[in-house]
């Protein structure tokens, strides 16, 4: 299970992580007020990311119970819908949309997923601990 643990973490929150990241580099690296240290664009990638790969995850779990991984697929593509809204919303431009509020919205959803996809990777460890195929 710890491996599995390092390989969600380092495959897919740091892989999600790199926008966010990437941001602050180039926020640190250029003159006040040239670039915002956050942006709601980040954290959709972010957001997306994990949810393409619960997908992912879900396709290559042969042992859940069917029903189960149906609901896990919807709320996924749900919460990608959620996010093409948001990023739709960063498209129209700021003096329309309250940049705080989305970036504040998005930041919850965000988390979201990312307590959603952890919770789904415990459950997905279960599975592998109790399938011969994944033990030496």
């Amino acid at each position: 299970m710890r491996t599995t643990k390092t390989h969600w973490l380092a495959c897919t929150v740091l892989v999600g992580l790199i926008p966010i990241f990437s941001r602050l580099f180039i926020w640190l690296a250029t003159k006040d007020g040239t670039v915002e240290p956050f942006a709601p664009q980040d954290l959709i990638a972010f957001g997306l990311v994990l949810h393409i790969s619960n997908i992912n995850e879900m396709k290559h779990l042969v042992t859940a119970d069917r029903s189960w991984k149906i609901v896990h697929n919807g709320a996924s593509l749900c919460f990608i819908a959620i996010y093409g809204a948001f990023f739709c919303l960063t498209l129209i431009g700021d003096d329309i949309v309250d940049q705080h509020a989305m970036i504040t919205c998005v930041g919850i959803i965000a988390l979201a997923s990312l307590f959603i996809s952890y919770c789904l990777l415990n459950r997905i460890s279960k599975f592998h601990s109790h399938d011969p195929k994944h033990h030496p």
